[in-house]
Protein backbone atom coordinates (compact mmCIF):
# COMPACT_ATOMS: atom_id res chain seq x y z
CA UNK A 1 0.00 0.00 0.00
CA UNK A 2 3.01 2.65 0.58
CA UNK A 3 4.43 1.66 -2.61
CA UNK A 4 0.93 2.62 -4.06
CA UNK A 5 0.53 5.78 -2.57
CA UNK A 6 4.13 6.98 -2.84
CA UNK A 7 3.51 5.93 -6.85
CA UNK A 8 0.49 8.15 -6.96
CA UNK A 9 2.40 11.22 -4.50
CA UNK A 10 5.53 11.23 -7.49
CA UNK A 11 2.87 11.03 -10.34
CA UNK A 12 0.89 14.11 -9.11
CA UNK A 13 4.47 15.74 -8.43
CA UNK A 14 5.44 14.71 -12.09
CA UNK A 15 1.96 16.22 -13.44
CA UNK A 16 2.25 19.70 -11.83
CA UNK A 17 5.53 20.65 -13.43
CA UNK A 18 4.33 20.11 -16.86
CA UNK A 19 1.96 22.92 -15.94
CA UNK A 20 3.27 26.38 -17.51
CA UNK A 21 3.09 29.24 -15.55
CA UNK A 22 0.70 31.96 -17.51
CA UNK A 23 0.83 35.78 -15.76
CA UNK A 24 -2.07 37.33 -15.35
CA UNK A 25 -2.64 40.50 -17.23
CA UNK A 26 -2.17 44.17 -15.43
CA UNK A 27 -5.51 45.05 -14.43
CA UNK A 28 -6.53 48.51 -13.23
CA UNK A 29 -8.64 49.83 -10.60
CA UNK A 30 -12.44 50.07 -11.31
CA UNK A 31 -13.17 53.70 -11.63
CA UNK A 32 -17.31 54.05 -11.19
CA UNK A 33 -18.12 57.44 -12.29
CA UNK A 34 -21.46 59.17 -11.26
CA UNK A 35 -24.19 60.93 -13.77
CA UNK A 36 -23.31 63.66 -15.39
CA UNK A 37 -24.71 66.73 -12.95
CA UNK A 38 -23.95 70.51 -13.01
CA UNK A 39 -24.43 73.47 -11.13
CA UNK A 40 -24.57 76.88 -11.94
CA UNK A 41 -21.25 78.91 -11.39
CA UNK A 42 -21.80 82.09 -8.42
CA UNK A 43 -21.86 85.34 -9.10
CA UNK A 44 -19.05 87.70 -9.16
CA UNK A 45 -16.86 86.48 -12.20
CA UNK A 46 -16.89 88.01 -15.24
CA UNK A 47 -18.44 85.06 -17.18
CA UNK A 48 -21.04 82.66 -16.27
CA UNK A 49 -21.47 78.92 -16.65
CA UNK A 50 -22.50 75.67 -15.84
CA UNK A 51 -20.25 72.66 -13.82
CA UNK A 52 -19.63 69.14 -12.77
CA UNK A 53 -21.48 68.93 -9.02
CA UNK A 54 -18.78 66.36 -8.30
CA UNK A 55 -16.06 69.47 -8.68
CA UNK A 56 -15.38 72.59 -6.50
CA UNK A 57 -14.38 75.52 -7.59
CA UNK A 58 -11.08 76.41 -6.22
CA UNK A 59 -9.20 80.21 -6.84
CA UNK A 60 -6.21 79.48 -8.86
CA UNK A 61 -3.17 79.04 -6.54
CA UNK A 62 -0.63 80.06 -9.41
CA UNK A 63 -1.50 83.92 -9.88
CA UNK A 64 -3.81 84.95 -6.90
CA UNK A 65 -4.12 88.59 -8.42
CA UNK A 66 -6.18 86.86 -11.04
CA UNK A 67 -9.36 86.92 -9.02
CA UNK A 68 -11.50 85.46 -12.51
CA UNK A 69 -8.81 82.34 -12.65
CA UNK A 70 -10.41 79.10 -11.25
CA UNK A 71 -9.86 75.28 -10.72
CA UNK A 72 -12.53 73.04 -10.93
CA UNK A 73 -11.23 70.26 -8.43
CA UNK A 74 -12.81 66.89 -8.78
CA UNK A 75 -11.34 65.55 -6.08
CA UNK A 76 -12.42 61.75 -6.14
CA UNK A 77 -10.58 61.42 -9.46
CA UNK A 78 -7.33 63.49 -8.31
CA UNK A 79 -8.01 66.11 -11.46
CA UNK A 80 -8.09 69.57 -12.09
CA UNK A 81 -9.51 71.61 -14.96
CA UNK A 82 -7.75 75.16 -14.98
CA UNK A 83 -9.99 77.88 -16.13
CA UNK A 84 -7.99 81.48 -16.85
CA UNK A 85 -9.56 84.29 -17.98
CA UNK A 86 -8.58 87.50 -19.57
CA UNK A 87 -10.15 90.75 -21.13
CA UNK A 88 -9.91 91.46 -24.32
CA UNK A 89 -8.12 94.99 -25.02
CA UNK A 90 -5.73 97.71 -26.43
CA UNK A 91 -2.96 96.05 -23.79
CA UNK A 92 -3.78 92.42 -24.50
CA UNK A 93 -5.44 91.52 -27.71
CA UNK A 94 -7.35 88.53 -29.07
CA UNK A 95 -4.10 87.70 -31.58
CA UNK A 96 -1.61 87.71 -28.20
CA UNK A 97 -4.30 85.60 -26.37
CA UNK A 98 -4.95 82.79 -29.16
CA UNK A 99 -1.56 82.80 -30.05
CA UNK A 100 -0.25 82.02 -26.56
CA UNK A 101 -3.33 79.31 -25.94
CA UNK A 102 -1.72 78.04 -29.29
CA UNK A 103 2.22 78.17 -27.85
CA UNK A 104 0.85 76.16 -24.74
CA UNK A 105 -0.52 73.34 -26.38
CA UNK A 106 2.22 73.43 -28.84
CA UNK A 107 4.91 72.64 -25.91
CA UNK A 108 2.86 69.42 -25.22
CA UNK A 109 3.80 67.89 -28.73
CA UNK A 110 6.87 66.36 -27.30
CA UNK A 111 5.35 64.07 -25.56
CA UNK A 112 2.02 63.92 -27.37
CA UNK A 113 1.36 61.12 -30.23
CA UNK A 114 -1.39 63.58 -31.75
CA UNK A 115 -3.15 66.79 -31.32
CA UNK A 116 -6.18 66.88 -32.62
CA UNK A 117 -7.70 70.52 -33.00
CA UNK A 118 -11.50 71.63 -33.70
CA UNK A 119 -13.07 74.66 -34.29
CA UNK A 120 -16.62 74.94 -32.38
CA UNK A 121 -19.35 77.18 -32.48
CA UNK A 122 -21.37 77.59 -28.60
CA UNK A 123 -25.32 77.99 -28.53
CA UNK A 124 -24.40 81.34 -27.45
CA UNK A 125 -22.36 82.53 -30.94
CA UNK A 126 -18.80 82.51 -28.80
CA UNK A 127 -16.01 81.09 -31.18
CA UNK A 128 -13.87 77.79 -29.33
CA UNK A 129 -11.13 75.80 -30.11
CA UNK A 130 -10.76 72.62 -28.57
CA UNK A 131 -7.37 70.49 -28.20
CA UNK A 132 -7.56 66.93 -27.90
CA UNK A 133 -4.31 65.75 -27.05
CA UNK A 134 -2.73 61.84 -26.99
CA UNK A 135 0.06 59.63 -25.42
CA UNK A 136 1.47 60.53 -22.36
CA UNK A 137 1.15 64.36 -21.69
CA UNK A 138 0.18 65.91 -18.60
CA UNK A 139 -2.63 67.33 -20.03
CA UNK A 140 -5.13 65.84 -22.29
CA UNK A 141 -7.97 68.23 -23.10
CA UNK A 142 -7.66 71.79 -23.57
CA UNK A 143 -9.84 74.85 -25.35
CA UNK A 144 -10.59 78.54 -25.23
CA UNK A 145 -13.58 80.54 -25.71
CA UNK A 146 -14.08 83.40 -27.09
CA UNK A 147 -16.43 86.52 -28.10
CA UNK A 148 -12.74 88.11 -30.35
CA UNK A 149 -13.65 91.28 -29.11
CA UNK A 150 -13.90 91.89 -25.68
CA UNK A 151 -13.74 88.08 -23.37
CA UNK A 152 -11.53 84.99 -23.79
CA UNK A 153 -11.53 81.84 -21.19
CA UNK A 154 -9.06 79.22 -21.72
CA UNK A 155 -9.45 75.49 -20.00
CA UNK A 156 -7.13 72.78 -19.36
CA UNK A 157 -7.42 69.59 -17.93
CA UNK A 158 -5.03 67.99 -14.96
CA UNK A 159 -4.23 65.21 -13.16
CA UNK A 160 -2.61 65.17 -10.05
CA UNK A 161 -0.69 61.41 -10.86
CA UNK A 162 1.68 60.18 -12.80
CA UNK A 163 -0.77 57.28 -14.14
CA UNK A 164 -0.28 55.81 -17.48
CA UNK A 165 -3.42 57.94 -19.77
CA UNK A 166 -4.91 54.57 -20.71
CA UNK A 167 -6.02 53.72 -17.16
CA UNK A 168 -7.38 57.18 -16.89
CA UNK A 169 -9.24 56.93 -20.11
CA UNK A 170 -12.88 56.25 -18.41
CA UNK A 171 -12.33 59.43 -16.17
CA UNK A 172 -10.40 61.67 -19.73
CA UNK A 173 -13.81 60.61 -21.20
CA UNK A 174 -16.21 61.83 -18.50
CA UNK A 175 -14.47 65.24 -17.58
CA UNK A 176 -14.94 66.22 -21.22
CA UNK A 177 -18.22 65.60 -21.26
CA UNK A 178 -18.42 68.29 -18.62
CA UNK A 179 -15.75 70.59 -20.44
CA UNK A 180 -18.33 70.48 -23.09
CA UNK A 181 -20.89 71.30 -21.03
CA UNK A 182 -19.39 73.84 -19.44
CA UNK A 183 -18.45 75.48 -22.86
CA UNK A 184 -21.53 75.50 -24.47
CA UNK A 185 -23.06 76.78 -21.13
CA UNK A 186 -20.49 79.84 -20.92
CA UNK A 187 -22.32 83.35 -21.11
CA UNK A 188 -19.90 86.35 -20.70
CA UNK A 189 -20.75 88.90 -18.55
CA UNK A 190 -20.97 93.06 -20.00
Amino acid sequence: MKKFLFFFLIAGLLASCENTFLPKPKGYNRIDLPNHNYQALEEGYPYQLEYSRYSEVEPDSFNLQEKAWINLNYKDFGAKVHLTYKPISNEVDFRTLSNDAFKLTAKHQIKAYGIEESVLLTPEGYTGVVAELSGEVPTQFQFFVTDSTEHFLRGALYFNTALKNDSLAPVIEYIKVDMAHLMNSLKFEN
